[in-house]
């Protein structure tokens, strides 16, 4: 194959790729947004006045996809049924796909265009879809632990209807843990990792030829960026689970912490507004 005809399928390669994230990506987004849409319509049909109690009691009458969705949202209202959590889990499962999806684009594209090359020069390696589900299984197992997160927050009735701890010393504790991690060495040596896909792919022994090797170098992937991002995701409990400006906002900041040449100032400017936004919640609870 000629230069120009590789390049040619390189740059095609790519584009499906980078098709393919965004089709996720905006799917994912969709759900999110409809959940939140319809998690929202019963507060907003609440005569004014109305209590935090009446309110969550409208939203278990709210049936969705055969299952009683506020029941899963009203600190203490009932225990979770199997159905509450399959639902939870999934909505957490596709809220990360559709947070962490923009920020590994590079890293897929990278190894579209070069998977290409390699199989014009006889040497094939393990597709990119291969290493997108190791790395998309890391924050499956993530959903699990943040499903769990929130059936004990509910159990200790510290969320309210709108998924938010309604505990101002909780949330101060929450941001103030956040602000300090955005500073800590191991929040620093995976942002590098996420920072760099080639010093990635070359400190994990290069592209893999097989399969099960392909998805063990998403998960290495996906557990770095766990490891530089799973503080960040608490935060969700702070402003609410389906609070779709905060949920913007933090996957804004992800991005632009793995993406931007200033990454790790990002970062620590960031940690700073943290702590001090928690400061001021625990000084306002006392």
């Amino acid at each position: 194959m000629s230069d120009t005809a590789l390049e040619a399928v390189l740059r095609r390669d790519r584009t499906v790729v980078m098709a393919a994230l965004v089709v996720i990506a905006v799917l994912a987004w969709a759900y999110v947004l409809w959940l939140a849409v319809h998690m929202a319509m019963p507060a907003s049909t609440m005569p004014a006045g109305a209590s935090g109690d009446m309110a969550a009691m409208d939203m278990s009458n709210m049936d969705m996809a055969g299952m009683d969705v506020g029941a899963a949202m009203a600190p203490g209202f009932r225990a979770w049924a199997p159905a509450d959590f399959v639902f939870i889990f999934t909505m957490w499962a596709v809220m990360m796909v559709g947070m962490m999806t923009p920020s590994v684009a590079p890293l897929l594209l990278l190894y579209a265009g070069i998977g290409r090359k390699a199989q014009a020069d006889g040497r094939p390696i393990a597709s990119t879809g291969w290493f997108f589900t190791g790395y998309l299984a890391v924050w499956i197992v993530f959903s699990i632990a943040a499903t769990g997160a929130q059936w004990l927050l509910v159990r200790l009735a510290l969320l309210d209807p709108s998924m938010a701890t309604d505990s101002t010393i909780l949330g101060g504790l929450v941001l103030i843990g956040a602000g300090l991690y955005q500073w800590t060495p191991i929040k620093g040596v995976c942002l590098r990792q996420c920072q760099g896909p080639i010093g990635f792919l070359m400190s994990h022994g290069g592209f893999r030829s097989a399969p099960v090797g392909a998805i063990r170098l998403g998960i290495d992937h996906g557990l770095y960026c766990l490891g530089c991002c799973w503080a960040l995701m608490a935060l969700l409990f702070v402003g609410g689970v389906m609070n779709i400006l905060w949920i913007a906002g933090i996957a804004i900041l992800v991005l632009l912490e793995k993406t931007a040449t200033s990454g790790p100032l990002i970062s620590r400017i960031s940690g700073a507004l943290m702590v001090a936004a928690g400061v001021w919640l625990m000084a306002r609870a006392f």
